[in-house]
This record gives C-alpha cells, sequence and structure tokens, in this order.
C-alpha cells in the first residue's frame, strides 16, 4: 500500500511542472494537476494523472479539488515567465503571479494543507553584486517578473509565520533541457531560451540565433549563466517536499543551479557539437538588464538536501533538449 501523501501540482502541464509530476509519479507520490491551459498542453499530463483544468484564483474549484483529493502539499508552478513580456505589461504578472497566487494560498490555508513549494527565481535578485550568488546576496528584481516571484517570497514568509504552513522556494537559475526517457519537455512556441532557441535553429524551425551583446565583462564577451538540467531541478522539488514534512517547523530558500555558468558562445558551440552543424549567429546588442554573470552558489541546497544533480553535463542537456525537439515535431505532426 502507498503511503506517500497526494501533492497538487500547479501548471502541471506546462514545462518544468511535467517534469515535477513525473519525478513525484516515479517517486510513488500521488498526484493532482490544475491547470488553465493558456500555455500548458494537456498531452503533457500522463492519462493515470487526476488533471483539473481550471485557474488558480478560481478558489471553490482549488478547496473541492484539495478536499476532494486528500491533498498534503502543494507544489506552485503556475504563472507567467517572459521576462521582457513583464515589463510591457507589468499588471500582467501582478495578476498572474502576484494576485492568483495569494488566492491560491488563502485556499491551501483554508483547506489545511500542510506544506507549500514554490517556483521561484533567480530574476529576484536582478543584477547581483556578487558572483557566484548566495542566498543572502540582496534581492533587487529589475523587472516586474522578478519582482512579482519575490512578492510570493515575501507572502509565503508572512502566512507561515500565521498558520500552520511550511514551504520551500526554490530560486532556478537557467531551466533546460528535457526528460531524459522522452516523456515531456519544453512545448511553448516562441520560447526564449537559449538552448529551446538554438536547437530550433539546429532543427530548421528557425533561422538564426541572436546573441545579445558581445561586450560582457566575461571571458568571450558574451552573458554567463547557469544552466541546469530540467529534471535535476524536478529532483530538487521532491526532495523539498522530503525536507519540508520531515521537519515541519524549518522554511527554505534556496538557490538551484549547479554551481558553474556556460557563456552564450560556449552553448551554441555544444548545440553545433551534437548535431555536427554549425548554427547561424547573429550578433546583436544587449538587451536592457542583462547581468554580465548569473551563476548561484548550490552549497546551501546540497547540504539541506541529499541532492545529487544527475545530468550536470552540458552536451547531455543539449542531447535531451534536441531529442525532445524532434519528438515535439512527431507530436506535432510538422
Amino acid at each position: 500500500m502507498n503511503d506517500k501523501p497526494t501533492v497538487l501540482v500547479t501548471g502541471g502541464a506546462g514545462y518544468i511542472g511535467s517534469h515535477a509530476v513525473l519525478a513525484l509519479r516515479d517517486a510513488g507520490y500521488g498526484v493532482v494537476v490544475i491547470d488553465n491551459l493558456v500555455t500548458g498542453f494537456r498531452w503533457a499530463v500522463p492519462d493515470d494523472v487526476a488533471f483539473v483544468q481550471g485557474d488558480i484564483s478560481d478558489q471553490p474549484l482549488v478547496q473541492r479539488t484539495l478536499r476532494d483529493h486528500g491533498v498534503k502539499a502543494v507544489m506552485h508552478f503556475a504563472g507567467s515567465v517572459v521576462v521582457p513580456e513583464s515589463v510591457e505589461n507589468p499588471l500582467k504578472y501582478y495578476h498572474n503571479n502576484s494576485a492568483k497566487t495569494r488566492d491560491l494560498i488563502e485556499s491551501v490555508v483554508t483547506v489545511g494543507v500542510p506544506h507549500f513549494i514554490f517556483s521561484s527565481t533567480a530574476a529576484t535578485y536582478g543584477i547581483p553584486e556578487e558572483s557566484p550568488v548566495r542566498e543572502t546576496t540582496p534581492q533587487r528584481p529589475i523587472n516586474p517578473y522578478g519582482m512579482s516571484k519575490l512578492m510570493t517570497e515575501y507572502m509565503l514568509r508572512d502566512v507561515s509565520a500565521a498558520h500552520a504552513m511550511n514551504f520551500c522556494a526554490l530560486r532556478y537559475f537557467n531551466v533546460a533541457g528535457a526528460d531524459p526517457a522522452g516523456r515531456t519537455g519544453q512545448s511553448t512556441a516562441g520560447a526564449t531560451h537559449l538552448i529551446k532557441v538554438a536547437v530550433e535553429a539546429a532543427l530548421g524551425k528557425r533561422s538564426h540565433v541572436s546573441v545579445f551583446g558581445t561586450d560582457f565583462d566575461t571571458p568571450d564577451g558574451t552573458g554567463v549563466r547557469d544552466y541546469i538540467h530540467v529534471t535535476d531541478l524536478a529532483a530538487a522539488h521532491v526532495l523539498a517536499l522530503e525536507a519540508l514534512m520531515a521537519r515541519p517547523e524549518q522554511n527554505y530558500l534556496l538557490n538551484c543551479g549547479y554551481g558553474r555558468g556556460f557563456s552564450v558562445l560556449e552553448v551554441l558551440d555544444a548545440v553545433d557539437r551534437v548535431t555536427n552543424l554549425k548554427i547561424d549567429r547573429r550578433m546583436e546588442g544587449r538587451r536592457a538588464g542583462d547581468p554580465d554573470a548569473l551563476i548561484s552558489d548550490n552549497r546551501a541546497i546540497m547540504a539541506e538536501f541529499p541532492w545529487k544533480p544527475q545530468y550536470a553535463d552540458l552536451d547531455q542537456i543539449v542531447t535531451h533538449a534536441l531529442a525532445w525537439e524532434r519528438r515535439l515535431t512527431e507530436i506535432r505532426g510538422e
């Protein structure tokens, strides 16, 4: 008999959420997904996982789902994630990422669900004053996306102090790759993630890859980022859940990255290596607010959780992303 609790995954039909669903299911947890399918895909949720189409701000629906399935923890991935769009349309981001999350948290408190895991971001640090970035580095977001996520961290701190709920906020660095078994991956049309864009270009779905900025204070002049395989990230969420259940008085605010960075050109070189092709690179000006380097200090998560990344290899991340992009072509009949 399975004695592991049931977890509600919001946004479980999206990129990172669908990987978390697989990680939970593979670890023996019960799973129920809520997704409004605005950016998610119904086919990304396995047939044997309970699925509810709806919005996290629909409190009667959420509370009924929590009660009907005996949910003991929530993993919250639902939200909007495109930084430039957040600058152009800040109210959308404060609505989707802050106001709706407030409604979700209220439903969780009302029903008495004791554990909450939140999909936060390194964007809460803005342009950090140190590298690698530690959890104690001042959080000064420079765009509404980062601020909307930081507001949720504040909400969770305050709510956990007032109610019987503990939480873990994982601050992601650059998430990439796809499920090694080919079950799900990054499927959003027009995605802005570099590795996703590059493998699309390698398969002829884009004519070129734009390199935004060649004058950064980095070895080759292009921006350096900490890329983390989405499957390792999903595994960290399962470990966070287990830590919250084991220590109900404890909250966690943790970076989630590998602690090393690759430049834009190094990533494109990796795609060229894996595909044995040469992607057309177009050098363009910097985008506003892009830091030179954004690399995690990941010592805290390694100390708090028994987290041992399995896919911390750039060529492997690219290989899995490429395999998924080919699979996506089949799914869509392109």
